[in-house]
């Protein structure tokens, strides 16, 4: 992950006097300098803000600097909201407003006049925030004392939001052949995905990974068993398969890193030249925080490193995900997520498994070596990216993973089972009503509120199912936003 930064911009005015501006400057300092050892990337304070000139400098520097993710923005004392309109018009990074004061509480034998002037960010605030309101612009606002352990919560969640949004503009996805032939979910407008995204989707031929895989080095195979049987327990006797997958995941890695691409999307319909479907190796590929989406679904893989980046570490319990199947039983209805192979032993609760066993699907001429698991069990979300035509709709669902309630043994795949809210019936009409797709993103670490804020930087519709959605509320918020949407 790169290393990145945020920028602390704080407003005042030169009506105050050299001293009180001083005075602010130090404050501010210091809490930026007390925020970053509690945040999760590093907090700059850059000026106090005094002119339109200023503002404007600044916000021209943050948006051509690579290591900026964002600025967060504060009113120690009052700014006219005037002297911000021509630099946050053409701020290009995403802005949190935080609404605080350095001090907690009032001090009643102290207030006085003076006090009074230099301690005005409850109309400062206000002047910002309206500024901010006219302007239309796509800012996070949020507002508690800047010691409290919530607000760092909520401004390392949005750090790791605008962190998303610095991956993504920077996205580079590729295609080993095209979309799973007939699907219709999986396809998508790659012009409008850069421009709003900023994903570069391109397709490689599966040819020039067959000869990428030629050329891989018998110690090359040797070193990367080594790393395999070190993180996993090793359940076949079939070495020559595994060998097979390293040699994959080594090609496919040179192929991705000489390209400058995060993610990559394949298909079982298209292995020209391969023995085996990519199972082993695509997990072991998203565990290194690298994105993927299986039956070509470049929109899913994309995501997938875009919230592994948003995720602790920059390579979090994220990882592409399907539903497959249901278990019906009253008051125990669950969904069972897996796929063929390809899902990411981040979300494992315990130590994978390598095992060998036929897919029966494709054109697989043997079989293929995969991480077999069961996954965590706590709160988590599983997310989807749809094109609607004209515009682009994340879809988000809250659900509680389980241990599976049974053992499955004969399924020898990675599996996970959920709760779906507000409940699997609902959750499901709810999902289908939004166009929810059947390949999802499912993240332990990254938070509903943490999508919400990385469409609003996105510019792309945000539908959020949880605890207290219904289908008939749904369709509502649906009917308005497609006008909304439809007006832009």
């Amino acid at each position: 992950m790169k290393k990145y930064e945020f920028w602390f911009v704080v407003g005042s005015q030169s009506l105050y006097g050299p001293e009180v501006l001083e005075t602010v400057a130090k404050r501010a300092e210091e809490m930026a300098a007390e925020l970053s050892g509690a945040l999760p990337f590093p907090l700059i304070y850059k000026l106090t803000a005094k002119s339109n000139s200023e503002i404007s400098q600044i916000i021209k520097e943050a948006n051509y600097s690579d290591g900026c993710a964002g600025i967060i923005t504060w009113c120690h004392t009052f700014s006219p909201s005037k002297m911000w309109i021509d630099g946050l018009a053409f701020l290009q990074k995403p802005w949190c407003h935080l609404a605080t004061q350095y001090n907690q509480h009032i001090p009643n034998n102290e207030i006085d006049m003076d006090f009074m002037n230099l301690n005005q960010a409850a109309h400062g605030d206000r002047e910002h925030g309206f500024i901010g309101a006219r302007l239309r612009s796509r800012r996070k606002v949020i507002a508690g004392y800047w010691r409290d352990e919530r607000v760092h919560k909520r401004l390392g969640d949005w750090m790791r939001a605008a962190v998303g949004a610095a991956v993504s503009r920077q996205m580079r996805v590729m295609r080993f052949g095209d979309n799973m032939r007939e699907v219709a979910v999986t396809e998508g407008d790659k012009v409008e995905a850069q421009i709003k995204l900023g994903w570069q989707v391109n397709t490689w031929a599966v040819g020039d990974l067959v000869r990428e895989m030629s050329a891989v080095t018998g110690a090359e195979i040797d070193a990367l068993m080594a790393e395999y049987t070190e993180k996993y327990d090793l359940a076949t006797e079939k070495l020559d398969a595994v060998r097979y997958q390293a040699r994959e995941e080594i090609a496919i890695k040179k192929m991705l890193d000489a390209e400058g691409c995060m993610a990559f999307s394949n298909t079982f319909q298209d292995l020209y030249g391969m023995e085996q479907l990519p199972g082993l190796a695509a997990q072991h590929l998203m565990a290194q925080g690298y994105g993927y989406g299986g039956e070509g679904d470049w929109k899913t893989a994309a995501l997938t490193a875009v919230m592994k980046a948003m995720g602790e570490n920059g390579s979090g319990a994220s990882g592409f995900m399907e539903d497959y199947t249901y278990h019906l039983e009253e008051g125990r209805e669950y969904s069972l997520g897996a796929h063929m192979l390809e899902v990411c032993p981040s979300l494992a609760a315990g130590k994978p498994r390598i095992e060998t066993h036929p897919l029966g699907i494709g054109m697989n001429e043997k079989d293929p070596a995969r991480l077999v698991f069961e996954g965590k069990a706590g709160k988590a979300l599983v997310a989807s990216l749809i094109d609607m035509g004209g515009r682009l709709r994340l879809v988000v669902q809250d659900i509680e993973c389980v241990k599976p309630i049974m053992p499955m043994p004969n399924l020898p795949v990675a599996r996970i089972m959920w709760r779906a809210m507000p409940d699997l019936t609902t959750g499901l009409e709810c999902w289908i009503t939004a166009g929810g797709a059947h390949h999802t993103v499912l993240s332990y670490d990254v938070t509903a509120e943490q999508l919400r804020d990385w469409a609003r930087i996105m510019d792309i519709e945000f539908v959020h199912i949880g605890k207290d959605s219904s289908p008939e509320k749904l369709e509502e918020e649906l009917r308005i936003k497609d006008l909304v949407w439809k007006l832009r």
